[in-house]
């Protein structure tokens, strides 16, 4: 990429989590033009990473792994590494430890398989009074029926996602980078195209915004501005949070992540608000609409501060098996959170092959934001033309994998009734927080 130089004007279409890294990584590196633009100040109520947790799996590449493996343990690696010595990361990374399990039958040997490949200190839990031991006495008085795990004792916690997203926007700021993030400078409209390439995006005040190398990173809505040829499909999961007292924020401080494949997880209450944060695990939500003149369907993603009956009482489910003690009380907050599934669930970042100036960077998978450090170096590397031949391999532009693509594929995730759900066939949502 000859023609790049740290003077070039940059465009990040997307200020959420990977914009953040992406802006930063940027400036970093010398690039002194660099526009962020987004349709909501950030963090955006909308984004993702505007969160109070998110899980954290640390990770290294070793020699015995296949390309698949390098790929995923690299970008672990970049990330962990960054977690750990950023500054601008470090303080919210929280090595608490990580509970996996599974409470049905047919998905024990996923257990067993990552207790086999996990590279920490481990300790197998197979009864209740296992999980029980792994926090205070008082917090776990479940009867946690059919559950079989591990804990991960070291290598693993959670990150304060919304802390970190933030700290990322801040000292890109600092940096120079300049962000236009409302409902009318920042809303990008369309991108804009020459006979040969893409040239920046207009915004919904009019104005068109040029640059030499646009980058796309708009999460779940980037499938709304360009064409990615079935290779995003947007989906969703859902949370809920519980106010809790005091003294059971005390308790419950520093607790190691609990996770269940077939039924969710949480993570120990927020320090800011005392909220515990959970979420009732299943293979995703997509809202499928078919276009009027193509005819084909798509998944539109939408913003909403409540959920699903159906998640809410599958969330008390879970509580009920783990903490029932909390699992009656009403929630304090709810929200649906998107993200873009490739199918196989590998990131994409790239530069199309029709456009030169064009790096696309989506694809979070559900895994996007404990990568959010090394993603930032990944679509910098890509810009510069330097990322590693194994990763460019990993992220590249590959429209074969979605030729017959089934919208409705689970991509081996677990949970609820096995199935992807359909907003456009939701009966009932909470009212939280409404008269």
């Amino acid at each position: 990429m000859s023609q790049l130089t740290h003077d070039s004007a940059v465009l990040v279409v997307g200020g959420g989590t990977w914009g953040c890294s992406v802006a930063l990584q940027l400036a970093r590196r010398g690039y002194k033009n660099i526009t962020v633009l987004d349709s909501h100040p950030i963090p955006s109520p909308i984004a993702a990473g505007n969160d109070v947790n998110k899980i954290m799996e640390e990770g290294s590449p070793s020699s015995s792994d296949s390309d698949e493996e390098y790929v995923w343990n690299r970008m672990h690696q970049l990330a962990t590494n960054a977690w750990k010595t950023d500054s601008v990361f470090r303080p919210f990374y929280h090595p608490t430890g990580f509970i996996m399990a599974a409470s049905q039958e047919a998905t024990y040997p996923d257990i067993d398989a990552s207790m086999r490949a996990c590279k920490g200190k481990i300790r197998p839990l197979a009864s209740p009074a296992d999980f029980q031991a792994t926090m205070p006495d008082g917090v776990l008085t479940g009867s946690f029926p059919g559950w079989k795990g591990f804990l991960q004792e070291t290598g693993a916690g959670w990150v304060f996602a919304r802390g970190a997203v933030e700290a990322a926007y801040n000292e890109a700021l600092r940096l120079g980078v300049r962000f236009l993030a409302d409902h009318v400078k920042g809303k990008v409209l369309r991108l804009i195209y020459s006979s040969t390439d893409v040239i920046g995006a207009q915004t919904a005040d009019g104005r068109e915004h040029r640059a030499d190398q646009v980058i796309l990173c708009a999460g779940a809505n980037s499938d709304q501005l360009f064409d990615f040829e079935r290779q995003l499909r947007p989906t969703a999961w859902t949370l809920a949070h519980i106010q809790m007292t005091e003294e059971e924020r005390c308790l419950w401080k520093d607790l190691p992540v609990l996770f269940n494949v077939n039924s969710g997880f949480f993570i120990e209450p927020d320090a800011q608000n005392g909220e515990l944060k959970f979420v009732d695990e299943h293979p995703g939500y997509c809202n499928f609409v078919r276009d009027p003149e193509s005819g084909e369907e798509k998944s539109i993603p939408f913003a909403k501060h409540q959920i699903p009956v159906q998640s809410e009482q599958k969330a008390r489910e879970f509580l009920r098996e783990t903490v029932p003690q909390i699992a009656e009380r009403p929630f304090s907050f709810a929200r649906i959170c998107w993200d873009a599934d490739t199918p196989d669930r590998q990131f994409l970042i790239d530069r199309p092959p029709k456009y030169k100036s064009l790096v696309v960077a989506v694809g979070g998978s559900g895994n996007g934001f404990m990568m959010m450090p090394a993603i930032g170096i990944a679509v910098a590397d890509v810009l510069e033309g330097v990322i590693e031949p194994k990763l460019k391999h990993g992220f590249r532009w590959r429209p074969e994998t979605a030729v017959d693509r089934d919208w409705r594929d689970t991509q081996h995730r677990h949970g609820g009734d096995e199935t992807v759900r359909d907003f456009q066939k939701v009966d009932e949502w909470t009212h939280i927080g409404e008269l």
